[in-house]
């Protein structure tokens, strides 16, 4: 059955973009709440598309987003938090308190469908707080009266990323790159990928009460994403391994930072390696090759390059 009406809780980022614009594609309303308008201005674009201001943390507005929706999708997440027992309040807040009150919030509404996008590698047993917030969301979700579909995609790349962009900048930057988690495994997944399993989980039935892992077809060691993004974007550079003491010194000297790159608790992640153990991708789809779609536009999208999808569905190419 295909939705009439979604809310989009974490709909004006990167991966929410994405997803809006598939909905936007099969002429699905949209909804997606933002603590500010001018943040979701490149989602006006899509003619089914509506962006409004509210606090997505407030029960009470959660049960006004949600009156009359057929499905949630939610989002929200965060990479750092600080320290915490068992894990910290930005966490605690994204991680953990919000899913429970989407939950709570569909079950009153009537919602049919909750769509929740984690993390591969969220452990309730795992070594950092962001993976262990990350099994106490899916637990809350997995107690919806809803029908719910729990996603765990592995790093994801695309226009706008925060990874492969990261490592870009990076090495435009400096000469030589000390990289913390060096060894550790990835398997990155295209984020137009993610955006179809997550429209297909709102239209097959098959997906109700499915736990899925989402990655690409390869897996990476950090050291080797960073060498091939560095060689791409024109300015190849040596990365040097740092062991984890150094790394956590790396680490504790970034969170100092107003917006920090990495964090110790980024690097006890990366003790256990960002891979599926199954199928790469749900419904029988075939993974997108990092290898395809990164030369596209690493280091040379502009712009209008980033619009064209949301122009394209708004009916305005060539205008």
């Amino acid at each position: 059955m295909t939705p009439t009406r979604v809310v989009l809780v974490g709909g004006t980022g990167f991966v929410g973009s994405a997803i809006a614009n598939r909905l936007s594609a099969a002429g699905v309303g949209v909804l997606v709440p933002t603590r500010r308008r001018s943040r979701a201005a490149h989602l006006l674009l899509l003619p089914t598309v509506e962006v409004v201001e509210a606090d997505v943390h407030d029960p009470a507005t959660l049960a006004r987003l949600f009156a009359g929706a057929d499905a949630v999708v939610n989002l929200v997440g965060v990479l750092h938090s600080p320290p915490g027992r068992p894990w910290g309040v930005a966490f605690e807040r994204a991680h953990v308190e919000l899913p429970k009150r989407i939950v709570a919030a569909c079950d009153a509404a009537g919602v049919r469908q909750l769509v929740h996008v984690s993390a591969l590698g969220a452990d309730a047993d795992g070594p950092s707080e962001y993976q262990r917030s990350k099994a106490a969301g899916e637990a809350a979700v997995r107690a919806a009266r809803c029908a719910w579909t729990l996603l765990r995609p592995s790093v994801i790349f695309g226009h706008g990323d925060s990874f492969l962009n990261l490592f870009a900048g990076l090495a435009r930057i400096f000469p030589l790159l000390p990289l913390a988690g060096a060894n550790a495994r990835f398997q990155p997944v295209w984020v137009e990928d993610v955006a179809d399993v997550v429209w297909r989980s709102l239209t097959d039935p098959a997906a109700a009460g499915q736990t899925w892992e989402l990655a690409g077809p390869h897996a990476y060691t950090l050291r080797e994403l960073v060498r091939y993004v560095s060689t791409l974007v024109g300015h190849p550079r040596p990365v040097l391994a740092l062991p984890e003491a150094l790394a956590m010194l790396q680490a504790r000297l970034m969170e100092l930072a107003p917006q920090p790159l990495m964090s110790r608790d980024n690097v006890r992640s990366m003790r256990v390696d960002n891979v599926t153990g199954g199928a790469p991708l749900p419904f029988g789809l075939e993974p997108t090759p990092l290898e395809a779609i990164a030369p596209l536009w690493l280091g040379k999208a502009g712009t209008r390059a980033q619009l064209d999808p949301f122009r394209r569905n708004a009916n305005r190419i060539g205008r």
